[in-house]
């Protein structure tokens, strides 16, 4: 069985119930907006999903929020869930593709190729009446093996190595007003800006009408648009990793199979007093409080 990058809802429904086919919901919600992501599951997801959660599925002794865990975590924690070294995993979010790209980014950064989005997420799965399942269920535990693939992942030190060999280009998906320091950041005592040389696509624009992400060519158009150089190393950023990696997945679906991610992106940059900005920083402002 084949599946590619995206799977539509008619495919899914069709292999739903597969033995090697897992269904992951990774919904995650901004703090903001006091939506329960686990809450919401447990009424309603798509028959047989596990709950992945990406700030329980994390490195704990970061104070950043749902950083990478080690490859020993990831595996026994996603081995919990009931999927399999060899299991295809679908991944979907209540939201369309947002949160469910940075699931599927994790799986490939664990070296985990065989995973794929639900295009239109639960949104489209439900808008067009396919059944749903409430609670949780006991799945029976799988071994699962996870090796930390490096060629995806950017750490501070590895951005600020950039700042000075330009070797790869910077991508935000933050909005224009947050890339600009012209918006607040949702997070408390955050700079405003961006990292220097960067440039900015915000990720809805990869979305059609319905919830479902461009075509390749149109893909390709937006990215081209945003100053890119398609044929040049990317690194994608946000706010937290989340939406950096729906651009991740845009770059993935025209053939740029390496993009890596900025996984602490900006609440790690833009919340130190040590690292440049653009526009020019407030001399006012202050790093917030560890305390």
């Amino acid at each position: 069985m084949k599946a590619g990058t995206l799977v539509t809802t008619g495919w899914l429904a069709a292999h739903l119930g597969r033995s090697t086919v897992r269904v992951v919901d990774g919904s995650w919600h901004m703090p903001q907006l006091a939506r329960d992501a686990r809450a919401e599951f447990a009424q309603a997801h798509i028959p047989g999903a596990v709950f992945f959660d990406i700030d329980e599925i994390a490195d704990s002794s970061s104070r950043l929020p749902h950083m990478l865990p080690t490859a020993r975590t990831f595996a026994r924690r996603v081995g919990a869930l009931g999927v399999g070294t060899r299991d295809l995993v679908v991944v979907y979010d209540t939201r369309g593709v947002v949160s469910a790209a940075r699931v599927w980014w994790t799986f490939r950064a664990f070296r985990h190729e065989r995973v794929a989005v639900l295009d239109g997420g639960f949104p489209k799965w439900r808008a067009e009446g396919r059944p749903v399942q409430s609670g949780f269920a006991a799945p029976t535990p799988r071994r699962f093996a996870a090796r930390l693939d490096r060629r995806l992942v950017r750490d501070l030190k590895g951005m600020r190595a950039n700042l000075k060999s330009r070797r790869e280009q910077v991508l935000d998906a933050r909005s224009p007003g947050r890339f600009d320091g012209s918006e607040p950041e949702p997070r408390a005592g955050l700079r405003g800006g961006h990292i220097p040389g960067s440039a900015n696509l915000p990720y809805e624009r990869l979305y059609r009408g319905d919830g479902t992400l461009l075509p390749p060519d149109d893909l390709a158009r937006a990215f081209a648009a945003s100053g890119l150089d398609l044929d040049r190393a990317i690194v994608t950023t946000c706010g937290s990793g989340v939406t950096a990696s729906v651009l991740a997945l845009g770059l993935h679906l025209i053939g740029k199979e390496e993009v890596a991610v900025y996984d602490g992106s900006w609440t790690e940059w833009g919340g130190r007093k040590d690292t440049p900005i653009e526009p020019r920083e407030d001399p006012q402002w202050r790093p917030p409080s560890t305390r």
